[in-house]
């Protein structure tokens, strides 16, 4: 849907770590260089999540945290790195300096005026901004397979490009299949279900045996008291 993107290769919603969720690219090719476009389509995927959230349920959550920090990252290299910013132009803000002291450390020196340093920040929320809205016009124009990945995920908790290929094309999914158990599990399952079996058997052999000398206890004591 966003032309120079990398395809998506896999999405999940088991948690990963710090993750809740994990959507995972495949380049169609080995990138050494990263075109204007390919950055901006790169930012609007980062802020699906986040658009996704105002769309359906018009609130904002912390799921969203990684992929804000990852789009503002590339924003800020766009600027300050990579001259990408037409209302700056092709300069570099922020030389780095090496200092190596216990491992190394690198720091940014500011060699910029605080004008300019607003105008980065403004030229870092337009990027960011144009993302976001791009993110949230593709979601709206596409509205019904959101809705259609999000329940396919929640029944098949991963999906493959192959799947999700399908979803937009309108197609349907197979059923899910339960998966077979290995054997070696199967053994294990067996084998702990005859030890419960046995256990309960035993457990119910022990009260049968207290219950009869019991009664044969109590029928003492009314041998005893009638003899009286």
């Amino acid at each position: 849907m966003i032309p120079g993107a990398d395809p998506v290769h896999k999405v999940t919603i088991i948690p990963r770590g710090r993750a809740l969720g994990v959507t995972t690219y495949l380049p169609n090719d080995e990138k050494h260089t990263y075109s204007k476009e390919y950055l901006e389509a790169m930012i609007a995927y980062a802020l699906g999540g986040r658009a996704a959230e105002k769309i359906i349920f018009n609130q904002y959550t912390t799921g969203a945290g990684n992929d804000i920090e990852k789009a503002t990252k590339i924003a800020r290299k766009m600027v300050c790195e990579w001259g990408m910013s037409e209302r700056l132009g092709p300069l570099a803000y922020g030389q780095k300096e090496e200092e190596i002291f216990l491992g190394r450390e690198i720091t940014k020196h500011t060699d910029f005026s605080e004008k300019t340093a607003e105008a980065i920040d403004e030229e870092i929320q337009s990027i960011i901004m144009k993302g976001m809205e791009k993110a949230e016009n593709i979601l709206q124009e596409n509205i019904d397979i959101l809705h259609k990945l999000a329940h396919e995920l929640l029944v098949r908790e991963i999906l493959d490009a192959e799947e999700i290929k399908k979803i937009m094309n309108g197609e349907e999914l197979p059923p899910v299949q339960k998966e077979e158990l290995p054997d070696h599990v199967k053994e294990l399952l067996e084998k702990r279900k005859k030890e419960s079996e046995v256990s309960s058997k035993e457990i119910s052999e022990e009260n049968s045996d207290s219950d009869s000398e019991e009664k044969t206890s109590e029928n003492l004591d009314t041998e005893k008291d009638d003899q009286q």
